[in-house]
C-alpha cells in the first residue's frame, strides 16, 4: 500500500506571515480546504483565499483573550486520526471530525521578547500553548499528517509543493516531523532557562548548525553551532575549519583583555598567543608581535583590537597566515590582503560572549562560569621589600592578561608590552618557565628588566630563582601556596619585585 499522501485541508495558525503567502497561494490552486483562526484568518481572507474558521468549526469562540483558539478535540482530533485504523475513521464520523493533511505553525517569539529586555509578563504572554500543541500533535502522526512548525521552513516546503503538486511520501513528513520536534523542544528550553535558577539544571539548544569540512583531524566529524554571522563579517577565504574556529575563539577571548588598550596586536597557534605588542600604531604592534615568534607565526590567526590599516596590511600580507580579525579594516587593507586567495578576512562585531562554558566529559559535560576576571592594579598586592616601578606594573599586567589566556601550567615573559616568550601546556611550571627562557634567548631577546607572570602559585623557590638567573626583575602571582614565603624571601634577598593578585588563571 501506496504511503504517499495528497494535502487535501490545511490548518494555518502562525504569528509571522513573512513568506507565507506563495504557500497559500500554491495550497488554494490545488485546491485546498484552510482552517484558521483569528490574525492568519483575516490574512488568508484578505488574499482572497476561502478560509473556515475554527470557531465554526468547534462552535466554541477564541476565549481569554485569545489563549485558547485551537485546543479542542475537533481540531486535534483532525489533526491525530489514523486513516488507517478502523476505531478513529468510524469516530471521526461519528463526532463530524474534520481531516487536517496539514499544519503550518510559526510560534510566538519568545526568545526574541527575552533579548528585548521585556517584562515579565509581556515575555509571560509570549508563551505559544495552542502552536506548540498542534506541533507536537502533527508531528507525532507524522504518518498522515505533515507539520511545518516555523517560518525556517517555508521554503523548503514551497518547493516540495512545486515539485510534488501537494504530493507527499512518508519520508518528507518524517523529516518535517523531526524539525518540528526540535523546534518544540528547543522552545520549551528557552522558556526553561529563562525560568530555571537551579543551577543543577542545565539545557541548551541550538537550531543552526554548520558542517565543517571535518573535526579536529580529517577522519573526524566537526560542526559548528552558534550564530558566526552574528559575530563576524567575512570578506574574503576559505570555509573555516573546526581548528580554526578553535583559534579564532582564543584570539577573540585574547583581544578582548585588551580591547580598550593603546593599539594592540596578536598572533595565536594552536589557541595560544605566541606574540602580542601593544604599540603606538597598529603596523608597529603587528611587527613587535610578530618578531616575539616569527617562526610560530606561520600559519597563525592574527588578531587586532584596532582597524587594520593599508601599512599593517602590507607587512601581514608577506606572511601566510590563515585568518586575519580585526574590527575594521581599510577597502585598501582588505584588498591587500585578499591577494591570497584561501587567507580568512574576519570583521569582529560586538557581541556579547557567552557567561558560561561547557565541555563534554566522561559520559556527561562540565560547565563552569566564564573567567570575566582580569588583573588590575586595584588587585594588586606587594608581598617584597621592593615595589615594582610603573612600567613593570604595566608589564606585569599585560603578562597577566596573555597568562590568563594561554594554556596551563603557563609562564609568560613581557618586557616594554611585548610578549617576549611563553611556555605553555607543560605538565611542570619549572618547564614552562625554561622553555619560555629558551625560546626568548633563540630569538635574542635581552630578558633583563623583563617579568614574568604564573597562572598559579609557586610551591617552591626554584622558578623565581631560574628568573632572576635569568634577567626578570618583577614577578606577578596569585599567592596562596602554603610555602608563599620561600619564593618571597628569594625575591626579599634578590632585589626581585613580586605581588599577589590572589586570582588563579588555570587554563585547561
Amino acid at each position: 500500500m501506496s504511503t504517499n499522501k495528497t494535502i487535501k485541508s490545511a490548518l494555518v495558525s502562525v504569528f509571522s506571515k513573512d513568506g507565507l503567502e506563495p504557500i497559500v497561494q500554491k495550497l488554494h490552486k490545488q485546491g485546498v480546504t484552510f482552517y484558521s483562526t483569528g490574525g492568519t484568518e483575516e490574512f488568508l481572507k484578505n488574499l482572497g483565499i476561502p478560509v473556515v474558521a475554527v470557531e465554526d468549526v468547534t462552535s466554541y469562540p477564541s476565549i481569554l483573550g485569545g489563549r485558547v483558539k485551537t485546543l479542542h478535540p475537533k481540531i486535534f482530533g483532525g489533526i491525530l486520526n489514523r486513516q488507517y485504523h478502523e476505531g478513529d475513521v468510524k469516530q471521526m464520523l461519528e463526532y463530524d471530525i474534520p481531516q487536517i493533511d496539514l499544519v503550518i505553525v510559526d510560534l510566538y517569539p519568545f526568545e526574541k521578547t527575552v533579548a528585548s529586555g521585556a517584562s515579565e509578563a509581556d515575555t509571560i504572554e509570549k508563551i505559544d500553548i495552542g502552536g506548540i500543541s498542534l506541533i507536537r500533535a502533527a508531528a507525532k502522526n507524522f504518518k498522515d499528517t505533515v507539520i511545518i512548525p516555523s517560518m525556517d521552513q517555508y521554503s523548503e516546503f514551497l518547493d516540495l509543493l512545486n515539485e510534488k503538486n501537494g504530493e507527499t511520501t512518508l519520508e518528507d513528513r518524517k523529516k518535517f516531523a523531526t524539525k518540528a520536534f526540535h523546534v518544540s523542544s528547543h522552545y520549551d528550553a528557552a522558556i526553561f532557562n529563562y525560568f530555571n535558577t537551579d543551577d543543577t539544571f542545565f539545557k541548551q539548544s541550538y537550531s543552526n548548525g554548520q558542517v565543517l569540512r571535518y573535526g579536529e583531524n580529517p577522519h573526524q566529524k566537526g560542526y559548528f553551532f552558534g550564530d558566526f554571522d552574528a559575530m563576524f563579517t567575512k570578506k574574503h577565504g576559505k570555509e573555516l575549519s573546526y581548528n580554526n574556529l578553535l583559534d579564532v575563539d582564543a584570539a577573540v577571548n585574547l583581544i578582548l583583555e585588551f580591547k580598550d588598550n593603546d593599539p594592540t596586536f596578536a598572533i595565536l597557534k594552536h589557541n595560544n598567543a605566541c606574540g602580542l605588542a601593544t604599540r603606538a600604531t597598529m603596523k608597529e604592534a603587528y611587527l613587535t608581535a610578530l618578531a616575539g615568534d616569527p617562526t610560530s607565526a606561520f600559519g597563525g590567526v592574527l588578531i587586532a583590537n584596532g582597524k587594520i590599516d593599508a601599512d599593517t596590511a602590507n607587512e601581514i600580507n608577506s606572511l601566510f597566515c590563515e585568518v586575519v580579525i580585526a574590527p575594521e579594516f581599510s577597502q585598501e587593507a582588505i584588498a591587500i590582503l585578499s591577494e591570497k586567495k584561501n587567507r580568512i578576512i574576519l570583521i569582529q562585531h560586538e557581541v556579547e560572549l557567552p557567561q558560561s562554558q561547557v565541555r563534554t566529559a566522561l559520559n556527561g559535560v562540565l560547565v563552569q562560569d566564564r573567567n570575566n576576571l582580569t588583573d588590575n592594579k586595584d588587585s594588586l598586592r606587594t608581598v617584597t621589600n621592593t615595589a615594582p616601578t610603573s612600567q613593570e606594573v604595566e608589564d606585569l599586567l599585560f603578562a597577566s592578561k596573555i597568562c590568563k589566556n594561554t594554556k596551563s601550567n603557563t609562564i609568560v615573559l613581557a618586557k616594554n608590552g611585548a610578549l617576549i616568550a611563553s611556555g605553555t601546556g607543560q605538565t611542570s611550571r619549572v618547564d614552562a618557565l625554561r622553555q619560555a627562557i629558551e625560546k626568548a634567548n633563540s630569538f635574542g631577546f635581552d630578558l633583563n628588566g623583563s617579568v614574568m607572570a604564573s597562572d598559579a602559585f609557586f610551591p617552591f623557590p626554584d622558578c623565581v630563582e631560574i628568573a632572576k638567573n635569568a634577567g626578570v626583575s618583577a614577578v606577578i602571582q596569585p599567592g596562596g601556596s602554603i610555602k608563599d614565603e620561600l619564593s618571597i624571601n628569594y625575591c626579599n634577598e634578590n632585589d626581585m619585585a613580586m605581588v599577589f593578585t590572589g586570582t588563579r588563571h588555570f587554563k585547561h
